[in-house]
């Protein structure tokens, strides 16, 4: 989850943490990555709790991926 600065609601309404006002209704960037098939299981969850927001669903092409090495004998975190 990220908190943005600034963005625009869903009616063209600017959000800004720059205004000199505590903002509470920042934009927030949430990114889940997991199968086809579970993230179409969370939609439904997602339309009852947002009120006021944008879903998008991306296909994601993997470049690279490293995990680190684990010294022999040691847990995995």
């Amino acid at each position: 989850m990220l908190r943005a600065i600034e963005g625009f609601g869903a009616k063209s309404h600017l959000h800004t943490s720059r205004l000199l006002r505590l903002s509470e209704d920042l934009p927030l960037v949430i990114e889940v990555v997991d199968t086809a098939e579970n993230i179409e299981r969370a939609l439904p969850m997602l339309d009852e709790m947002i009120s006021d927001g944008l879903v998008t669903l991306e296909r994601v092409k993997v470049v690279m991926y490293r995990a680190g090495s684990v010294a022999p004998g040691s847990a995995a975190p």
